[in-house]
């Protein structure tokens, strides 16, 4: 049977299913009438091979307590292999209900109340929020927003050309702002000074859009084992990478980062099922696999995963990927409207080019405005309900992260009311 959803452009109405994205406005201090573009989900009916598995376990009637076999271990590896070039033979493979609570577990494991885990600001919200919660103290590595020149390109290419290059380079252009950097030394002495036993990695980094490279990776793996320092490898955007960038695995860099990490993946963002919350984290290191798995099944009282998303994820990555390869290639037509849209339409407004993500940094510092008048501007004028920057950390402060992996229309309507929006409050500045 041929895949069936491969139409993107349609547009599907969301509202009234319980839709985080779109039903919880009012909830969350936003107006009803705001076009969401802020989490990051799809506006995409996922694989019809995910809906008829799914539909099958329906029909079928009884949702008892479900485990996994062989055969979702081989779908977990196949996926990984094709698309990674990463052999998880003699890994082990432990459930969760997604990569979040696994932030959370791996805490709970590797720390103590009082301890310091390290980020790299501006970094994905709920890493600071579940550190926090855990009563731990966060510790960042800020990442340097680095603007490149030419001459810069050619000096950093090193060895790994796959990230530097093709049709996915604009770092010269005046529209892209730079792009973050790892600061290696601020990076060891955070760890030595605040002795900080548990990193966590976004891999590739959201908000950023970074794929790091393999060299970056391994001076990560390196201060990291010298310091006893166990890594958590955020992975789950490891698919939504764009051309001319390939994404490598932390654990695949060398043998430290392999015996030092734990690395989360989940078919969650790249087939749009988050909400069936299953969480694969892959563990080679036996005595960190058996001490996540403690505080998984005990702290977070959780074993088996739930019925659907273990048949979700092993449709997913045994048949899906004729719709994974159309979905990223819509998306990266997404990301090359809007980099034009803005050059041409709204120049005011630059962004960090993303090399992996469907989720991009705008960046308006450049128009001046207070976070309370950019709210104003956004929701208020061109309503619409983006991720303000400021809460990806301090550094954030004046972007502001759109989600684009929508039908086209809807980006097109989006960029439309922002472009708008900021002509006629700047044309009503000037003749005040």
């Amino acid at each position: 049977m041929a895949e069936r959803n491969l139409d993107f452009d349609t547009v599907h109405n969301r509202r009234g299913t319980d839709s985080l994205k779109y039903d919880f406005a009012a909830a969350r201090g936003y107006k009803e009438d705001v076009l969401p573009l802020w989490v990051a989900d799809m506006d995409f009916k996922t694989s019809s091979y995910i809906q008829d598995a799914l539909q099958i376990q329906v029909e079928h009637g009884i949702y008892g307590y479900t485990e996994t076999a062989k055969d979702y271990y081989e779908a977990v590896a196949g996926w990984m292999k094709r698309h990674h070039d990463w052999d998880i033979s003699g890994y082990k493979i432990i459930k969760t209900p997604g990569v979040v609570p696994a932030i959370g577990a791996a805490i709970n494991a590797f720390t103590e109340k009082g301890d310091a885990v390290l980020i790299q600001q501006p970094v994905y919200y709920c890493f600071n929020e579940v550190i926090e919660l855990s009563g731990r103290r966060v510790v960042s590595n800020d990442l340097v927003l680095k603007k490149q020149d030419n001459s810069e390109f050619e000096t950093e290419k090193h060895s790994d050309k796959e990230n530097y290059g093709s049709k996915g380079d604009h770092y010269e252009d005046d529209l892209g702002v730079g792009r973050y950097e790892i600061d290696l030394e601020d990076f060891e002495r955070k760890i030595i000074e605040e002795k900080v036993k548990l990193f966590l990695l976004c891999n590739p980094h959201n908000p950023g859009g970074r794929v790091w490279t393999s060299d970056e990776l391994k001076n990560i793996a390196r201060i990291c084992k010298k310091h006893n320092v166990v890594v958590f490898s955020d992975e789950i955007h490891e698919d939504i990478v764009y051309s001319g960038h390939k994404h490598t695995v932390f654990a695949t860099v060398s043998e430290e980062a392999e015996e030092i990490t734990l690395t989360a993946t989940s078919p969650g963002k790249t087939f749009n099922i988050s909400g069936l919350q299953i969480g694969n984290i892959i563990i080679k290191n036996r005595r960190l696999a058996t001490e996540f798995k403690r505080s998984v099944n005990g702290i977070m009282g959780y074993s088996q995963a739930n019925a659907p998303g273990i048949t979700a994820c092993r449709a997913a990555y045994l048949y899906g990927d004729e719709w994974y390869e159309a979905m990223l290639s819509y998306v990266e037509d997404n990301l090359n409207y809007l980099i034009e849209f803005l050059k041409t339409e709204l120049p005011e407004v630059k962004l960090i080019i993303p090399e992996a993500t469907y989720l991009v940094f705008l960046d308006l510092r450049g128009l001046g405005l207070s976070s309370e008048a950019r709210r104003e501007l956004i929701v208020d004028k061109a309503k619409l309900w983006l991720d303000s920057g400021e809460i990806f950390g301090k550094l954030g402060s004046g972007f502001e992260r759109i989600n684009i992996a929508c039908p086209r229309v809807t980006l097109e309507k989006a960029l439309t009311s922002l472009r708008d929006a900021i002509k006629i409050n700047f044309k009503v500045i000037k003749s005040v």
